[in-house]
């Protein structure tokens, strides 16, 4: 089973509430062996992230898919936390991940903000450049304008 939890106590506790849910077990019937933080294979580079939950409203309980383009799957779970909280006003006790996959290709993708970041000579515009001019003086009477 694959948790997202700040620290250890955390995880811990979320995993015995999952296996409560999933089959007839409690805490003083069972053993953790062992917990292992997993580490990304290639941390560097930029992935995209689809990502399924459940969580409860005010209103009731709802189920939704949203993606991501984070640099690691801890990544997109923090921004997804983040982005609940932000939303929608939903706790991190009130939201469950259901699954987490990277999205490797770009048909997977499926939401507009995410798709119009992978096209390939993508280019975001510096606005408050200052040109360089060659030949001129390093000091002026005036301050540059930075406005196009």
């Amino acid at each position: 089973m694959r948790i997202f939890a700040p620290n250890l106590v955390v995880a811990k506790s979320r995993f015995w509430y999952f296996m409560s849910k999933l089959r007839k077990l409690k805490k003083a019937n069972g053993e953790i062996v062992s917990l292992n933080e997993i580490k990304e294979k290639r941390p560097t580079k930029v992935k995209n992230f689809g990502i399924w939950i459940r969580y409860n409203s005010r209103s009731g309980t709802h189920n939704m898919y949203k993606e991501y383009r984070e640099m690691s799957r801890c990544d997109a779970v923090h921004s997804m936390y983040q982005d609940m909280a932000a939303r929608h006003r939903a706790r991190f006790g009130s939201i469950h991940i259901l699954k987490v996959v990277e999205l490797e290709n770009a048909d997977q993708v499926k939401r507009p903000y995410i798709k119009q970041l992978l096209t390939k000579n993508l280019q975001f515009p510096l606005p408050h450049r200052v040109p360089k001019t060659k030949g001129k003086k390093i000091f002026s009477a005036k301050r540059p304008s930075t406005f196009a």
